[in-house]
């Protein structure tokens, strides 16, 4: 996939790593339609937005792959959504610490 996004179309979404049309449909449901919609947003923030709207929790990968879109809009490198993983395991138990 190609790491430089066209910004200001909706199709530039699909230019990142990572997302496919089913990835690109829940970021929509978050707002987010375009590369530089992603720049100033948290992705457990989005995540989290993600499943109270819909009423469910999703797998936890898919906030892997929002780390993952949200770094690359932000100039990272393209890397795939498992290289996120213990990232935001951390993340996770920084943010919501058991017991809390």
């Amino acid at each position: 996939m190609t790491t430089k996004a066209r910004t200001g179309s909706g199709e530039d979404l699909l230019a990142l790593t990572n997302v496919g049309p089913a990835v690109r449909r829940y970021l929509a449901r978050v707002g987010v339609t375009e590369v530089s919609h992603l720049t100033d947003r948290d992705p457990l923030e989005m995540y989290d937005q993600l499943c109270a709207v819909d009423g469910r929790r999703y797998d936890p990968c898919l906030l892997d792959t929002f780390m993952s879109v949200v770094d690359q809009a932000r100039g990272g490198p393209p890397r795939m959504w498992w290289e996120f993983t213990a990232e935001r395991r951390r993340l996770r138990s920084e943010r919501h610490p058991p017991g809390r």
